[in-house]
């Protein structure tokens, strides 16, 4: 199946080395007709995320708080509706994603964030799980806004991030695997899935594919916020 005229330029332009406010702009103009992109791309990360919260997650999902991070046009939130998440909390970077995400009506808070120059809206420990799902790759959230995620997760709360594993990500993801693991050792968190995809979505090129097989491949992580332990007095 052939890709849409233009879908190749308009997926490299977001993951290039455009300047912070270009790259919104790109984001702004792209909102009319992303969701047809993603899917002619066959776009699995929503929904493989989402469905991996819901498995590592303990308690029934309905009155659970979750952050979506980067929400775009609330692809994910659509999939966590369908796994029973109703609390939903969503920011994002561009005003044209959120005007869309916000015409789903399935978001309880819509909030402008451009995450990594700007802190997330709200206190700490607020959410049962943050989500960040297609947002951490090369040219778009930095690895170390990672600790930011954690911070406004709940002690014992979910976080659930996603990263391609495409020849031109690599690099990032090397970066990414480094702060994940550097927050295990801490105590900070820990893991409690990876789940590693082939099919994560459509190539744009050759040179991306996995193995020659047209498409890219994922991954999904799933960790867990470690409960703060008392002080033990004497």
């Amino acid at each position: 199946m052939q890709l849409p005229p233009g879908l190749r330029e308009r997926v490299s332009a977001v993951h290039g080395g455009a300047a912070l406010p270009d790259r919104l702009r790109l984001y702004d103009g792209w909102a009319a007709r992303y969701e047809q992109d993603v899917a002619a791309l066959e776009y699995r990360a929503p929904h493989l995320a989402a469905a991996s919260l819901a498995f590592a997650f303990p308690a029934p999902p309905a009155e659970a708080l979750v952050l979506d991070v980067a929400c775009g046009t609330g692809l994910v939130a659509q999939e966590l509706q369908g796994q029973g998440f109703r609390q939903l909390h969503g920011v994002d970077g561009s005003a044209g994603m959120l005007e869309r995400a916000r015409g789903t009506g399935l978001y309880r808070e819509l909030r402008r964030c451009v995450l990594g120059p700007e802190p997330l809206p709200g206190p700490a420990d607020r959410y049962d799980a943050v989500m960040v799902v297609g947002a951490l790759g090369e040219g778009q959230v930095p690895c170390s806004t990672v600790p930011e995620l954690l911070r406004v997760t709940k002690p014992g709360g979910f976080l659930c991030l996603t990263t391609r594993s495409n020849v031109s990500n690599l690099r990032y993801k090397a970066e990414l695997q480094g702060v994940l693991d550097s927050l295990e050792q801490q105590g900070a968190w820990e893991k409690v899935l990876v789940q590693e995809v082939d099919q994560w979505e459509r190539a744009t090129s050759k040179e991306e594919s996995t193995q020659g097989t047209d498409y890219i491949s994922g991954v999904v992580y799933v960790y867990r916020k470690c409960p703060i332990l008392p002080v033990e007095e004497g």
